[in-house]
């Protein structure tokens, strides 16, 4: 007997499913039973984990704007179906003051981060969703709530994929259901340069004790892609260890020091 959390006949595609938060969430969806079509730019890292995972895979990048299409089209080739979207990958360049910003350079974030969700979900929509139904979960962050140092591009772009994902949730429903997560500060390769020689003093700043791990995020994701979620759209989970009620706590500006004081590899 199917749980409400399984997902047994089920197909996902997951977008930068090669580490981190995708990698955990492409794994906790597999667990459930879903099958999985995961995509990230290196080649050999896309086919690992689909073959680990007993799914397929297709390297690229999701700025391509052909890249979603043949995703869609690989997902049903293969398994015949799609019914749930996980939009996961981003960038979060340009880094540094918006007076600074690059205008190429933040077109780029706005195409990796807002352009490329929407392009993907219109592919599963045309394709097998708008007839069949399934979920949409979009992966934002928890500083789309507020400002910071050096990441408006990021934050800026994140906040319009929250729009995006309530009026997707509007246009969509009732066949599809599109929510998102929103993380606080995760222990992943793209965010080590926050973390890094400070794990354990950040995470003594939070409520819950710790900064997060990619699985606390998959769990999440997987919960609001199941049937255990099925009068949930258009909703914002926040999975953040308790960020936005620290203030008591520690010093507020731990993390945005670092922001301040260290930058990503490009």
């Amino acid at each position: 007997m199917t749980t409400p959390y399984g997902l047994e006949g089920r197909t996902a595609i997951v977008t930068g499913a090669s580490r981190g938060i995708g990698l955990a969430v492409a794994e906790g969806l597999a667990r459930a039973g879903a099958r999985v079509c995961v995509t990230a730019r290196d080649p050999d890292a896309v086919a690992r984990v689909a073959d680990r995972l007993g799914g397929v895979g297709l390297a690229g990048s999701v700025a391509d704007p052909a890249h979603p299409r043949e995703l869609t089209e690989l997902a049903l080739r293969e398994f015949g179906r799609i019914d749930i979207v996980v939009n996961n990958a981003a960038t979060n360049q340009p880094y540094g003051p918006l007076m600074d910003a690059d205008p190429d350079r933040w077109r780029e974030a706005f195409t990796v981060n807002v352009e490329a969700p929407l392009r993907l979900v219109q592919c599963a929509w045309r394709a097998w969703m708008g007839e069949h139904g399934g979920a949409v979960v979009n992966v934002c962050t928890e500083g789309a709530g507020h400002v910071g140092p050096n990441v408006g591009a990021y934050g800026t772009s994140k906040a319009a994929l929250l729009h995006l994902t309530q009026q997707l949730a509007g246009e969509l429903a009732p066949r599809v259901r599109v929510n998102s997560v929103s993380p606080g500060l995760v222990r992943t390769e793209m965010a080590r340069f926050v973390w890094q020689d400070a794990e354990d003093e950040l995470g003594a700043g939070l409520p819950l004790g710790r900064i997060g791990q990619p699985e606390d995020i998959a769990r999440a994701v997987v919960w609001l892609a199941s049937d255990a979620a099925e009068w949930i759209t258009g909703a914002d989970l926040l999975v953040d260890g308790g960020t936005r009620v620290r203030a008591a706590r520690s010093p507020a500006d731990t993390v945005h020091e670092r922001l301040r004081t260290r930058a990503p590899e490009a």
